[in-house]
């Protein structure tokens, strides 16, 4: 373990070191600069002037905006003699099964290739290029023949590789403890309980006012409302991430919750933002993907027959296609468990120098997708601002959901922490669907690789995705599927197979979130 001023230490050190390549950077040092002919700045106190002038003029506050969503971002550091592989994954089992998980991802797509005998990658004709320059803002109008393209994977799949996960340290040895776990996840993980998780999420409490709580004992919801809207307007005003992220914690007014998650994520959409979302553009046109088709397919399947979302389906297609080729996504894979699939130039096969990443961003797209992105248009409709909310929403979360790791968030620790909730509080229920073959994790598992995406309502669900964004972490996903079931264990309790349980369970579109969580978290008895 590192002491705690060697890990600071290397925490500023890191941060330093990313700043210094931003465009934040040269900002500050042409402010800086333009700062030394104004007549407030004296040579005899030439630093502590600059610094006020930063401070006065609002760039100390970018600063610490900048520095603050790296610390979200970044994983503390690990100890200096530890190997690289320990900052992406510390447990060697589950780089292994992240590994052969990958390569039966990459079996499927290279299979799908050679079936239909359509390459990688090409460059598209000039005639194409201009077809889809034309109509790039009325995609959904397209209607390609994608019947022969298949979703390299669905959540499904990938269940089934975590239910097979195995600590290889306990494989022959006794522990009682875990072994009364009778879930689908069988890894030694630890996962909070009922009191750990009330003390994280304090603000949910049933006395704190929060939006999405049509009444509260304490406080008349309208008055509530009010004053938060209020205090919500300053915190804009003040223009402070670290602030913003602890308001939405009570939840976001709607007028103002595009502008708060920005502020959150430190997009601020600035020039050189919109131009390299135009370049990403550029290499759309230019270069045909044969992961272009399974991002058509996914939006087609999911997004353009869901009634919140159908809409949007050119916003998706401008967002996806764009994301798939944006290389700065790569840099994710640091302190993620998964590694980027590479591909070889055409008769090169093997030769490291003729290696590239594929598709450019590393990120082989599954079935559901696209619902990463579909509820953020109801927020953005900017697609250069779009495009940047879900890309740092990506990389802060929602790769944690298809990657196989240990981290609190991963989705391991999520089933775990769900399973452990429903057995911990719901006992009868949870063996009694186990008894009939309804093991509850194949119902929720959908619904937490998808964040809860196309299964309720937007404001709830974005409601939702408010306190992700405020106590920076997935857990809460897991904590509402053991509520869902806990406010259905009475039909649930009478079902007697895994299809009358699911068909309990296949309308969230009418829950209500935040009484949910509330009830499960505050009025369980533990």
């Amino acid at each position: 373990m590192l002491d705690p001023d060697s890990g600071l230490s290397l925490t500023i050190a890191r941060i330093v070191q990313r700043l210094k390549g931003s465009s934040l950077h040269s900002q500050l040092e042409r402010q800086a600069r333009v700062s030394l002919h104004k007549p407030e700045i004296k040579l005899e106190s030439l630093k502590e002037d600059i610094k006020d002038f930063l401070k006065t003029s609002g760039w100390e506050k970018k600063l610490q905006n900048a520095v603050y969503s790296e610390l979200n971002v970044f994983p503390s550091p690990c100890h200096p003699a530890a190997p690289p592989e320990h900052m992406k994954e510390p447990l060697a089992y589950m780089r292994k099964a992240q590994g052969s998980w990958e390569k039966r991802i990459l079996k499927s797509l290279n299979s799908m290739c050679t079936e239909l005998s359509i390459p990688l990658a090409q460059k598209r004709p000039v005639n194409e290029q201009k077809e889809l320059l034309n109509k790039w803002n009325e995609m959904g109008t397209d209607e390609p023949d994608l019947s022969l393209f298949r979703p390299v994977y669905a959540p499904k799949d990938f269940l089934e590789v975590l239910m097979n996960l195995r600590n290889p340290n306990y494989e022959n040895g006794e522990q009682p403890s875990f072994r009364s776990h009778l879930g689908l996840i069988q890894v030694p993980l630890k996962v909070k309980d009922i009191p750990e998780l009330k003390e994280d999420f304090s603000e949910l409490g049933l006395n704190i006012g929060q939006l999405g709580i049509d009444d509260s004992a304490q406080v008349p919801p309208e008055f509530f409302e009010n004053e938060h809207v209020r205090v919500g307007q300053k915190v804009l005003a003040e223009q402070d991430s670290a602030a913003a992220q602890q308001y939405v914690r009570q939840g976001c007014p709607t007028a103002l919750r595009a502008d708060l998650w920005a502020l959150i994520l430190n997009i601020s959409n600035q020039p050189e933002d919109i131009l390299y979302y135009e370049q990403l553009k550029s290499n759309v046109i230019q270069h045909d993907l044969l992961v272009d088709s399974l991002i058509y397919k996914d939006v087609k399947l999911t997004a353009s027959n869901d009634d919140y979302y159908f809409v949007f389906e050119d916003y998706l297609y401008q967002v996806l296609l764009c994301f798939s080729r944006d290389t700065s996504v790569l840099e994710h894979f640091t302190y993620s468990s998964a590694t980027p699939p590479k591909s070889y130039i055409r008769g090169k096969l093997g030769m490291e120098e003729y290696a590239v990443f594929y598709p450019p961003n590393g990120v082989i797209p599954f079935h559901g997708f696209s619902m990463y992105v579909a509820p953020l248009c109801f927020l953005y409709h900017e697609p250069p601002k779009l495009y940047q909310i879900f890309r740092e929403m990506y990389v802060r979360f929602f790769f944690r959901l298809h990657s196989i790791s240990s981290h609190p968030s991963g989705i391991v620790s999520l089933c775990l922490l769900f399973e452990t909730l429903l057995q911990t509080h719901l006992p009868q229920l949870f063996y009694h669907l186990r008894e009939i073959g309804a093991q509850p994790l194949r119902i929720s598992f959908k619904w937490m690789v998808r964040a809860f995406s196309g299964y309720l309502a937007t404001d709830q669900l974005l409601l939702l995705w408010d306190r992700i964004l405020g106590y920076n972490s997935l857990e809460i996903l897991a904590v509402l599927a053991a509520a869902v079931f806990a406010f259905r264990a009475v039909n649930l309790m009478e079902v007697t197979s895994l299809a009358a349980a699911e068909a309990v369970l296949a309308d969230l579109s009418t829950l209500k979130v935040m009484p949910l969580l509330q009830i499960f978290l505050f009025a369980t008895v533990t």
